[in-house]
C-alpha cells in the first residue's frame, strides 16, 4: 500500500510540475506568480466565477444522512475520518482533532484541502487531501508532523499554509500544500499561544491572533519582500478611543520569542482581546473573532480604525455562538465556524445579515473547524473535530451546492 501511495504522489507531482512549466512564467509551489516588480500576486482561480453572496440562502432543512441540516439544493459527503485512510489503497491515516484548514488550486484543475491536527505534545501537524478536476479524492498525505496543538493558521497569497501552534511559546510553521518542500518554522512571527494568521496584501503585513483571555492582536512587518518571512518586526495593538472612534496604535515587541517575558506582557499599553480565534483578510479589512465575548471584529488596514462587526449581546439576531475559525467569500460574507453553540457555520453578510449556512446534529461535544471553499466555490470543506463523542474521531466533510 505504501508503494502505491508513493507512486500516486509522484504521478501527481510530475503532472502538476509539467502543467506549471507549460503555463510559463515563474511559479512557486501551488501557483503564485512572481511579477517583474518582484511583488507576489496570487494566481487567479482556474475557473473564474461570480459569487452573489449568501444573504439569500433559504432555511435549513431537516438533517440529511450525515446529520447535517442544509439549505435546499445542497448535499454533504464525508471525505476523511480520524484513524482511517481516506483512500482504500492509500497509506496516510487521517489525523486526530482536525482543526483549521484551507484550499489551494492546482494547475491541472484540481485542488488540495489542508487540515491542522490539534494534538498536543508533538503529536500534531498538518494533513492534506488532494482532489482532481472532477472532485475525486486521489491522494492524502502529511505536510507537517511532530509539532504541537496545531490549531488554526492562514493561507498565504503565495500559496503556502501557515500552521499555528496553540500552546505557550508556540510557533508558526510554513508548509507546502503539495508536500514537495519540507515545512519551515518561522520564529520571527513570535512565540506565543498562536491561533490564526492573515496576510494583508495591501501593505504586505501579517496579522495574528492569540488564544488567551488576555491575549493580544499582533502585526508582523517583514523586513524583506514577501514571501520571505525570515525576519521582521512583531508589533502589538493598542486601541485608542477618540471622538467616538476607535483606532489602533502599534508598538514593537522587543522579544518576539519571549525568552524572559511572555509576548503579551511586554508592552504595558497593549489592549487585550478575550480569546482571539479565526482571522481573515478581505478588501482592506482584517476580520477576527474573540470567543471569550462572542465578538467578531473588523480592522481597516488603511484607516487603522477598529470596530465590532458582531456582538452576541447586541445583535438583533444573536444566533452565532462560540465564534471560531473564519473564511471570507468573494462577496464579503464572513463565515464563522462555531466552537459549541449550535454547531453551525454562520455567515455575516455585507448587508448586516446573520445567516445560518449549515448545522451539524448529534455532535454537541465537538466543534466545527477549518471552513474553506474549493477554487470554483461549488464545494465547502470543514471538520467536526471530535465527531459524535468527546475525544472521538474527527470527521471532515464536503458540502456541494450553488454557493456561486
Amino acid at each position: 500500500m505504501a508503494d502505491i501511495g508513493a507512486q500516486r504522489r509522484e504521478f501527481i507531482r510530475l503532472g502538476v510540475k509539467g502543467l506549471a512549466a507549460f503555463a510559463g512564467g515563474s511559479l512557486l509551489s501551488g501557483g503564485s506568480l512572481v511579477m517583474p516588480s518582484g511583488r507576489l500576486v496570487a494566481q487567479t482561480a482556474l475557473r473564474e466565477t461570480e459569487f452573489a453572496g449568501l444573504a439569500s440562502l433559504g432555511p435549513l432543512l431537516p438533517p440529511d444522512a450525515n446529520g447535517i441540516m442544509l439549505p435546499a439544493g445542497y448535499t454533504s459527503r464525508v471525505v476523511a475520518v480520524t484513524g482511517k485512510t481516506p483512500l482504500s489503497d492509500g497509506d496516510y491515516v487521517w489525523h486526530a482533532e482536525p482543526d483549521g484548514g484551507a484550499t489551494y488550486a492546482a494547475p491541472d484543475g484540481g485542488w488540495i484541502y489542508v487540515s491542522n491536527s490539534e494534538v498536543p505534545a508533538k503529536g500534531g501537524g498538518v494533513g492534506a487531501l488532494r482532489f482532481n478536476s472532477r472532485g475525486e479524492l486521489v491522494d492524502a498525505y502529511s505536510i507537517l508532523s511532530a509539532s504541537s496543538s496545531n490549531c488554526a493558521g492562514g493561507k498565504t497569497p503565495w500559496h503556502t499554509w501557515l500552521s499555528c501552534e496553540e500552546m505557550d511559546r508556540g510557533l508558526v510553521f510554513e508548509c507546502d500544500p503539495f508536500g514537495e518542500k519540507r515545512a519551515e518554522v518561522r520564529p520571527a512571527l513570535g512565540a506565543f499561544r498562536h491561533e490564526a494568521v492573515a496576510v494583508d496584501t495591501v501593505h504586505d503585513h501579517l496579522y495574528l491572533t492569540e488564544d488567551e483571555p488576555d491575549g493580544c492582536f499582533y502585526r508582523f512587518r517583514p523586513s524583506k519582500p514577501l514571501p520571505d518571512l525570515s525576519s521582521g518586526t512583531l508589533e502589538v495593538a493598542q486601541v485608542i478611543e477618540k471622538q467616538g472612534k476607535r483606532s489602533v496604535v502599534w508598538h514593537k515587541v522587543d522579544d518576539p520569542l519571549a525568552t524572559s517575558t511572555l509576548t503579551r506582557k511586554q508592552v504595558s499599553s497593549a489592549t487585550t482581546f478575550n480569546g482571539g480565534e479565526g482571522i481573515g483578510f478581505f478588501d482592506t479589512r482584517i476580520y477576527f473573532t474573540t470567543k471569550g465575548d462572542n465578538r467578531v471584529w473588523v480592522y481597516d488596514v488603511n484607516s487603522t480604525e477598529i470596530d465590532v462587526l458582531y456582538d452576541i449581546k447586541t445583535s438583533a439576531n444573536p444566533i452565532l455562538k462560540g465564534v471560531d475559525n473564519v473564511v471570507i467569500t468573494p462577496a464579503g460574507d464572513v463565515i464563522v465556524a462555531e466552537d459549541g453553540g449550535d454547531n453551525q457555520l454562520v455567515a455575516l453578510t455585507p448587508d448586516g445579515g446573520v445567516v445560518p449556512l449549515l448545522q451539524v446534529l448529534g455532535q454537541d461535544e465537538s466543534e466545527l473547524c477549518g471552513p474553506a471553499f474549493d477554487p470554483s466555490y461549488s464545494r465547502l470543506y470543514f471538520s467536526s473535530q471530535s465527531g459524535f463523542s468527546k475525544g472521538g474521531p474527527g470527521i471532515t466533510y464536503e458540502i456541494s451546492g450553488p454557493f456561486a
